[in-house]
């Protein structure tokens, strides 16, 4: 893309001081989210950011990510190097000032950097703040500069330690251990956002390395990601395990109203719909005016197109605008010079401006490929007239979920168990695999606080179902009933209105054996697809039943892995009784009592909750495509590839 601007212009003075970093340290999930696995992770995404930042700038087109054998990180670029020249006001250099003052920048002087990415803005002096010790090396002018911190205070002064003949920031950070709930880093975590960066940014090559973990020859784990054809690539990548509705990915790229924005799309034979929206980078999970913009464009642009051809002529459904995007895979990216950010997460893109470039450009690319592939137009148009007819059945089913909901009575479920209280904040509900572990559940539950409702086998799998037959499975409107949502509305079909939901926590309680998980990733699915905001307002966990009792005479103990139990037994071993250790496997809720259940998986006050979120949303939606989905090649591979990792017991 076209930047306007000078490679001799970045220095010291472009460096532009917003406020101090006094605050971080005290408060440090106001700017990281949270100091969680998410916070942790995020440290990471800040630093390869500034990289990016580089990219988009024109500046760079290699970045190496390196987790430590230690856990920290190192990220390491070919760009210009931050400037290490004392800067005229502050009287420092300013290769400090970046790394210790909050908001201060580059990217905050216009001329410097068009656009920039970073999900809060906080920059590397934020991970610098949050770090046991950082150290940063820059290479620029023919020199090599390094400077050391702790807890974001620097060691010593910016210092020249040699001479170089290429240029570059490589940043190295331990993250503080008293601040941070874990510092392990997941690889998977961060590959799943190295992969994104790369197909939003095609020509940079961005390696990741674990040096933790080695291969079978005695080689560091690495992966490198690289994307020639960019968002094109992207929604092959997303579609690769659903079978194609078209063969093409219908693409634009360019300029408009001095917006960049890149758009591809395609169809599939699946019936959920996957757009993934992104500003300067940032994965908008909850859409906002470049979503708003495609999906006018699009609707505009193939309804004319439909009406045009005569297709719409002797059809009786009226076409409605979620008929467009069943079985669409879709990604829109922006480059927004200031955005201004909404919602809850600060993830819903604000500026009016976006919309109507958006639009103009999606309608451009649709029209230019409708009419130049007619046979591919038919099939498309085929699809939304099929959409329509599913999704008048669908609506006469939620109309029959809304009905029972307002029965006269509760008209709750039979078999929903309620409790008492009716403070939603307050309230529980357990999805509790079939009836026999739902009376257990039922009989060992706190009554005031705590639901039940016990689901009958293996629900509906959504992902292969069209949705008139998923508000037809009694399973699945007894879940919404349970819950006292209401689900669809005039602009989204799937859409649900949490005004009414009974319960802030909706914990999935399942067997701890094969049948047990595959049930928990049905659920999963549907909450995914069907009642995503539950997930994305953190309401929905999953309970951890033990896998094992230990047990020697009177005394006995739980535990929740092979490790666990090991210890177990080697302490009772060791207590002088010569009384053996009985060891139970838990294969089922139903073998626990009501006593043994609410001590192990239902007490608040010693049970573990698994939270529910979605870290990376293009990602989920592939997984559960992957797992649940037509397609059994991709899903052989992941179970080849994960066996080692499961344990069989005899």
């Amino acid at each position: 893309m076209s930047t306007d601007l000078k490679k001799d212009n970045y220095s010291a003075d472009n460096i532009q001081i917003l406020e101090g970093l006094e605050a971080v340290r005290k408060r440090p999930a106001m700017y990281i989210g949270d100091v969680g696995v998410k916070g942790l992770h995020h440290l990471v995404y800040e630093v390869v950011d500034n990289s990016i930042d580089e990219a988009l700038a024109g500046h760079c087109d290699t970045i190496l990510v390196h987790i430590n054998e230690d856990n920290s990180i190192t990220v390491k670029d070919n760009g210009r190097g931050i400037p290490t020249a004392i800067h005229s006001k502050e009287k420092k250099s300013a290769l400090e000032i970046v790394m210790t003052v909050l908001h201060a920048g580059g990217k905050f002087d216009k001329d410097t950097y068009k656009v920039s990415g970073g999900l809060h803005g906080v920059g590397v002096s934020c991970v610098n703040a949050l770090s046991d010790h950082l150290t940063a090396v820059v290479h620029r002018d023919g020199k090599v500069f390094q400077q050391e911190y702790e807890r974001g205070k620097p060691l010593y002064d910016v210092k020249e330690t040699g001479t170089a003949n290429d240029t570059g920031t490589e940043v190295t950070f331990k993250p503080d251990a008293s601040i941070f709930e874990t510092t392990e880093y997941n690889y998977d975590t961060l590959a799943a956002r190295m992969r994104e960066l790369a197909f939003l940014n095609k020509g940079i090559k961005i390696t990741l390395v674990d040096k933790r973990h080695q291969d079978e020859e005695g080689k560091d784990i690495s992966t490198t990601y690289f994307s020639e054809g960019g968002l094109k690539e992207f929604a092959q990548y997303l579609d690769r395990n659903r079978e194609p509705l078209i063969s093409d990915v219908i693409y634009f790229e360019g300029e408009k109203d001095g917006i960049p924005v890149e758009v591809s799309m395609t169809y599939n034979t699946s019936y959920t719909e996957n757009i993934q929206a992104y500003v300067n980078n940032i994965n908008t999970h909850e859409g906002g005016t470049h979503l708003s913009g495609f999906r006018r464009g699009l609707t505009n642009t193939l309804k004319k197109y439909a009406t045009d051809s005569g297709m719409l002529a002797k059809e009786k459904v009226e076409i409605d605008g979620d008929d467009f995007r069943e079985g669409l895979t879709a990604v829109v990216s922006v480059k927004v010079a200031e955005p201004q950010f909404e919602g809850q997460t600060k993830t819903k893109l604000g500026n009016r401006e976006v919309t109507a470039p958006v639009s103009q450009a999606v309608s451009e690319m649709l029209a230019n490929y409708l009419e130049e592939h007619p046979n591919e137009a038919k099939i498309i148009v085929e699809k939304v007239i099929l959409a329509a007819r599913a999704r008048q059945a669908a609506r006469k089913a939620r109309e029959m979920v809304q009905r029972k909901n307002v029965l006269s009575g509760s008209g709750l479920p039979g078999k929903l168990a309620d409790c008492s209280e009716k403070d939603p904040a307050a309230c529980e509900i357990y999805f509790v695999e079939g009836d026999s572990a739902g009376g257990t559940a039922k009989q060992g539950r706190d009554r005031h606080f705590q639901a039940i409702m016990p689901l009958r086998g293996k629900i509906l799998n959504v992902e292969k179902a069209m949705q008139h037959k998923i508000f037809e499975n009694e399973e699945i409107k007894n879940i919404y009933t349970a819950l006292g949502v209401k689900v669809g509305t005039e602009e989204d079909s799937k859409a649900l209105n949490l005004e009414k939901l009974r319960y802030h926590k909706i914990i999935i309680m399942c067997d701890a054996d094969v049948d047990g998980s595959h049930i928990e990733t049905l659920i999963l699915t549907f909450f995914f697809r069907y009642m995503k905001e539950l997930i994305e307002k953190g309401y929905v966990y999953i309970a951890t039943p033990p896998l094992y009792q230990v047990k020697k005479g009177s005394k006995s103990s739980y535990a929740w892995n092979d490790d666990m139990r090991d210890r177990l037994i080697q302490e009772m071993k060791g207590s002088g009784n010569e009384s053996s250790v009985n060891v139970q496997r838990y294969k089922g809720l139903g073998e626990m009592n009501a006593e043994q259940l609410w001590e192990t998986t239902m007490n608040p006050e010693g049970r573990t909750l698994r939270q529910v979120t979605i870290e990376n949303a293009a990602e989920c939606d592939q997984i559960f495509s992957m797992l649940m989905g037509d397609d059994v090649p991709p899903r052989r591979e992941f179970i080849e590839k994960n066996a080692k990792y499961a344990k069989i017991d005899a």
